[in-house]
C-alpha cells in the first residue's frame, strides 16, 4: 500500500519572517455576503465559571467584529460574523475559542488563540482504550507525579496543554501540537511518554548545532525496543508432568448429575422417596459430625498411661547393677591396702 503524503510538511508553516498582521484595509472585498456561526455546547459544570468569564470573551471578539451569545437554558455557546467582520479567519479563531471553553481551559489561556501564531487541537482519548481502569492508568502518565510529566511537554514542545476528561486539549505553535499529538496517541497505545521527553530534549540540543542542520540525527537518537512477551497462559501448579501414551481416542466424557443419578437409581424415585433419601443423608452426615465432636471432649477424661511391672523390674535391676559395681570396687581397695601394710 503506496504512502500518502502529507498535504503540507510542518517545516513550511515555521517561516523565517514574522507573520504581518490582517488589518481592515486589507479586506478590499467589503462586508461578506452572507452571515457564518458555530454553535458549541458545554457540560453544565462550567456554568458558572462562564457566566463570569464572558465579559473578557465578548471584549476579545469585538475587536475582530465577531458576536458571541451564551445560552444557559440551553448550555450552547454561539459566535457568528457581523458586518464589522474584515478578517475571514477570524470566524473559525472564534470557534476554535468556544471549542477550548468547553473544554475547561480557562478564559484567559483559551483568549490566546485568537492570536495568529497560536493554533490549537482537541485530542479525544477515550476511544483508544477499552478497559476504563486501563484508560485511566494511562492518562495519568500523561500528567505524571504532581504533573512533573506534562510540564516537561508543556516546555519541550513550547505549547498548553490540559488533561481533562475524555480529551486532551493542546495549545500552541503547528509543530509542538504535532508532538503532542504524537506523545499522547502513543501514550494511550501504552508507550510511556518518557521516552518522547528524551527524544525531545536530545533534538533540542542538535538544532543549536548549525553543522548538524543538513544532517539526519538518527544516530544521536535512542531506539527502545518494544518488548514481546508471551501472552499463553501457564498453569500455576502443573500436577502431572510424566509423558503420557499416546492414543488417538479422545478422553471419556465425565458423567453428569442425570448420568449419577441414573447409576444409583435416584433419578427413577417419585418426590417423596428423594426428599426421604436427601433427610437421611443430611441426619447421617450430623451423626458423623457429632461422633467426632464427642470423641474430641473425651480425650480430656482419658487417664495418662501408668508404667507397667516390666518396666519396674527393669530399673530395680538396672540399680542392683549400679550399687554391686559400687562394692566391687570398694572391695579391691580395700585388699590393695591390706597388701601394702603386710
Amino acid at each position: 500500500m503506496r504512502k500518502l503524503q502529507e498535504p503540507f510538511p510542518i517545516s513550511d508553516l515555521t517561516f523565517q519572517s514574522q507573520i504581518e498582521k490582517f488589518t481592515p484595509e486589507d479586506n478590499k472585498g467589503g462586508t461578506f455576503s452572507e452571515e457564518s456561526s458555530f454553535s458549541i455546547l458545554f457540560p453544565k459544570y462550567r456554568e458558572v465559571y462562564l457566566k463570569q468569564s464572558w465579559p473578557l470573551v465578548t471584549k476579545s471578539l469585538e475587536k475582530l467584529g465577531v458576536a458571541c451569545t451564551l445560552d444557559l437554558v440551553e448550555g450552547s455557546m454561539t459566535v457568528k460574523t457581523t458586518r464589522k467582520t474584515y478578517d475571514p479567519a477570524s470566524i473559525l479563531k472564534a470557534r476554535d475559542l468556544v471549542k477550548l471553553l468547553s473544554r475547561s481551559v480557562p478564559a484567559p489561556q483559551a483568549v490566546r488563540i485568537l492570536e495568529d501564531e497560536m493554533a490549537c487541537d482537541v485530542i479525544k482519548i477515550r476511544g483508544m482504550v477499552r478497559n476504563k481502569d486501563r484508560f485511566v492508568k494511562r492518562r495519568q502518565r500523561i500528567l505524571g507525579p504532581n504533573g512533573s510529566t506534562l510540564k516537561a511537554l508543556e516546555l519541550l514542545t513550547e505549547c498548553y496543554i490540559l488533561v481533562q476528561g475524555n480529551t486532551v486539549s493542546a495549545m500552541g505553535g503547528y509543530k509542538g501540537l504535532k508532538e503532542v499529538r504524537r506523545i499522547v496517541e502513543d501514550c494511550m497505545e501504552n508507550i510511556h511518554p518518557i521516552y518522547h521527553i528524551k527524544e525531545l530534549m536530545i533534538k533540542r540540543e542538535l538544532a543549536k548545532d548549525p553543522e548538524l542542520a543538513n544532517e539526519s540525527w538518527d544516530r544521536f537518537l535512542p531506539h527502545f525496543k518494544k518488548r514481546t512477551l508471551s501472552k499463553r497462559r501457564r498453569p500455576f501448579k502443573i500436577t502431572d508432568k510424566a509423558k503420557k501414551v499416546y492414543t488417538p481416542f479422545p478422553p471419556a466424557p465425565e458423567k453428569s448429575k442425570v448420568d449419577l443419578q441414573i447409576e444409583s437409581g435416584e433419578f427413577f424415585l417419585n418426590k417423596s422417596a428423594k426428599e426421604r433419601m436427601a433427610r437421611e443423608k443430611r441426619e447421617d452426615a450430623m451423626k458423623e459430625k457429632m461422633d467426632a465432636k464427642r470423641e474430641e471432649r473425651m480425650k480430656d477424661y482419658v487417664a495418662p498411661a501408668e508404667p507397667s511391672d516390666d518396666a519396674e523390674k527393669k530399673k530395680k535391676k538396672k540399680r542392683k547393677k549400679e550399687e554391686g559395681e559400687d562394692d566391687d570396687g570398694e572391695k579391691r581397695k580395700r585388699k590393695r591396702k591390706e597388701v601394702e601394710e603386710e
